[in-house]
Formats: C-alpha cells, sequence, structure tokens
C-alpha cells in the first residue's frame, strides 16, 4: 500500500483535502492525523472492519480499546447509554481537549472497537484538523495513536511516517503537536470517577470540577498483581530498544550516580545517554546529556519526551539513564509514560 503525506495547515486546514481523507474514512481506510496531545490512527469507529484494521497495522493487542473522537456535542448521545452530571461538568470545563471519558456503551459501537468491552472511550480533541477530519467522516473516528505498538507515541508526522508508512492510506501533515503526551482518561462507570490515565489535566483539576474523583490504583502500586483497570495501562509502551533506568534521590546524588554509570558503559563500549533537567544538565560530565526543558516548565519535558525516547534508536544508543521529573503540573503524567517505558526500573540513590 502507497502512503500518501499531505501537508494542511494546522490553524486551517484545507477543505478539499478533508473530503478527500473523510472519504478514505467512509470507505473503511485509515487515516493518521494530529491532534493537540499526540497523532492518532483513525479509521470509522463504528466500522468493525475498520478497527481491525487499526490494531492490525499498529500490531496492537485487540483487547486495547480504542478511543471514539468526536466533533460535537450532540454526537455522545447516540454512541453512550447514559452521560452523568460530572461526566456534563468536565466536558464543560475541558472538551474539545485533552480529556477522554469512559461511559457505558451503546449498541451503535462494535466491540472491535471497545476492545470486547461493554464500555467506550471518548473524547473531543482540541486541533482544527482534527475536528474537520471527523466531521467530514461522518463525526466518529475511532483513534489511538499513530504508532507502532509498544513504541514511543508520534509528536510529528515523520513519527508516524518511520512506523506506518505502506501500512495506512494516508498522513495528514499538521507539524508538530502542542502537548505532547496522551490524554488524560477518567472513567465514569463506577460511583466515584476514577482516573485511569494522568494527562495534561491533572488530579488537582479533576477535583476542582469533580470535588470527589481517584486515581486507580494499578496505577501506583508496584505490585504486579495490582493490574491497571485501562487494558493499555496494562502493556510496556513507549519504550526505545536500549535499557532505560530512572534514577532519583537529591539532584546531587543523582548526577553522581549516573556519571559513574555512564563511564563505566562507555568503558564497556557502549553508547550512553542522560535524560537531564535544564536545571542539572550542565552538571554531568560523560555521556550524551538530552536537556529535556526546566522543571518549572514540565509542558516542555512533556512536549519533548516522546521524540528524545524515539532519538535514542535512531542513533544506537545502548543504555539511557534519566532522571525522575517530579514537576508541578504534569510531573504525574511525565512519570507515568517514563516508568512504562523503563519497565519500571527505577534506582533510589
Amino acid at each position: 500500500m502507497e502512503t500518501r503525506l499531505c501537508t494542511v495547515d494546522p490553524a486551517c486546514p484545507d477543505a478539499g483535502v478533508m473530503r478527500e481523507a473523510g472519504e478514505i474514512l467512509k470507505n473503511g481506510g485509515l487515516v493518521a492525523f494530529p491532534t493537540e496531545t499526540v497523532y492518532g490512527l483513525g479509521g470509522d469507529a463504528l466500522n468493525s472492519e475498520a478497527s481491525r484494521l487499526i490494531y492490525a497495522a499498529k500490531g496492537r493487542p485487540s483487547d486495547n480499546p480504542l478511543i471514539v473522537h468526536i466533533a460535537d456535542w450532540e454526537a455522545l448521545a447516540p454512541i453512550v447509554q447514559e452521560v452523568p452530571a460530572g461526566a456534563r461538568r468536565l466536558a464543560e470545563a475541558w472538551w474539545p481537549g485533552p480529556l477522554t471519558m469512559i461511559f457505558k456503551k451503546s449498541d451503535r459501537v462494535p466491540y472491535e472497537t471497545s476492545g470486547g468491552l461493554e464500555t467506550v472511550a471518548v473524547r473531543m480533541p482540541d486541533h482544527p484538523v482534527a475536528l474537520a477530519l471527523i466531521r467530514a467522516a461522518g463525526g466518529y473516528i475511532a483513534a489511538p495513536s499513530a504508532n507502532t505498538s509498544g513504541r514511543p507515541s508520534p509528536t510529528t508526522a515523520g513519527h508516524v511516517a518511520e512506523d506506518l508508512s505502506g501500512r495506512i492510506d494516508m498522513i495528514l501533515d499538521g507539524g508538530s503537536v502542542r502537548i505532547g503526551l496522551e490524554s488524560t482518561i477518567v472513567d465514569f462507570t463506577e460511583e466515584v470517577p476514577v482516573i485511569l490515565r494522568p494527562g495534561f489535566i491533572n488530579e488537582e483539576m479533576l477535583k476542582t470540577v469533580l470535588g470527589d474523583v481517584k486515581m486507580d490504583p494499578g496505577l501506583q502500586s508496584e505490585d504486579p498483581a495490582v493490574r491497571p483497570k485501562a487494558p493499555g495501562m496494562r502493556y510496556r509502551h513507549y519504550a526505545p530498544k536500549a535499557e532505560l533506568s530512572i534514577v532519583e534521590g537529591t539532584p546531587e546524588s543523582v548526577v553522581k550516580y549516573i556519571d559513574e554509570r555512564v563511564r563505566e558503559a562507555e568503558r564497556a563500549g557502549k553508547k550512553a545517554a542522560v535524560m537531564a533537567s535544564a536545571e542539572t544538565a550542565g552538571a554531568y560530565s560523560a555521556g550524551h546529556v538530552h536537556v529535556m526543558g526546566s522543571l518549572n516548565s514540565d509542558e516542555e519535558i512533556a512536549n519533548r519526551l516522546y521524540g528524545v525516547l524515539r532519538s535514542f534508536d535512531e542513533d544506537g544508543t545502548d543504555v539511557i539513564f534519566s532522571e525522575a521529573f517530579d514537576s508541578p503540573r504534569m510531573g504525574q503524567a511525565i512519570m507515568n509514560r517514563l516508568l512504562k517505558a523503563a519497565g519500571h526500573r527505577v534506582i533510589s540513590v
């Protein structure tokens, strides 16, 4: 299959290109497109065969549900059984935006889209290209991240092409994304809403609107028997080929430990890299140091994360040491992705 790459203005996408991409989706094809979080791989959410094609293109486990993307509030009611009052309040506050909510699904949503579950995950992205494409395709696009399953999520069209060129019909290139981490997921099928995946909208922001919300215990437990509720959170994701370790402790002890381990790796003939904050990057004396951003600007760290993880595969890095990024707003989401990329390999010094 030849994958067509179309450049579109992220602020004002060409109507003709959107119509063409919409027709591909209506006919059961796949189109990758930008959102404010990461690039998504879109198919018709109400077409079971299109959902099967998404799983096949990504190599994604079929029990990992797809998120249904909508462009208008009126599109929600036909695909869910009910919309709780708390979900309405969150939608008023954060739709369009980096928020996914889980509801009990209606019969219109095929099990191929919901990963075999009786629930459906829905979000309304905050990106002109995404919204135009959803409307051109008929109102419902199933879209996980547009990458090979397990690899770092794509934040540019180039990342999508690396992974999926030849497997999908079209890539809409709208430039780099704004946020760089996937949406926050909140489950409304329990009495108290549950955060299944942290993101740009953090726990405190959700509590401001909902009052009562809890974190899925499986996200925080180090006990392998305590599994995350969201199937997608059970798999290793975002991982480079190199061994990645997260080192936590005081800044001085972390720098000292990483420097020593990097020198050991280099003496063994390995290529070593460091992921550091802007505040500590200058203190390292060994390895290739990647400055992720300032701890006072965690959006910068989030935006750079997946691109840096991908770069390690490109330059043949063998071993990676990352600082723990306990930043104020998105630290929980950043560390969630880093821990999964590292296979929860954490060293305390």
